[in-house]
């Protein structure tokens, strides 16, 4: 009985979301784009960014085409 309380508690709680309102998925905004990639440089899935599939899909979109135009490190090999 305990847990089913605390389950519902959990799921109760809404998380801020990644993507403020008025933040724009784009190659050229390299801030936002590195908060969705790995410190290896690899993008992160979508349950650990917590973006919609649509955010995800512009998002994977965003941080290939900042890759290929050198703003972001395809690998990130610092060791």
């Amino acid at each position: 009985m305990k847990q089913a309380i605390n389950k519902s508690k959990r799921s109760s709680r809404r998380r801020l979301p990644p993507i403020r309102s008025g933040e724009i998925i784009d190659y050229k905004n390299i801030n936002l784009l590195r908060r969705f990639i790995s410190e290896q440089g690899k993008i992160l899935s979508r349950r650990m960014n917590r973006l919609t599939s649509k955010q995800q899909r512009l998002m994977t979109i965003a941080i290939k085409r900042a890759r290929v135009l050198a703003l972001l490190p395809f690998l990130n090999n610092e060791n």
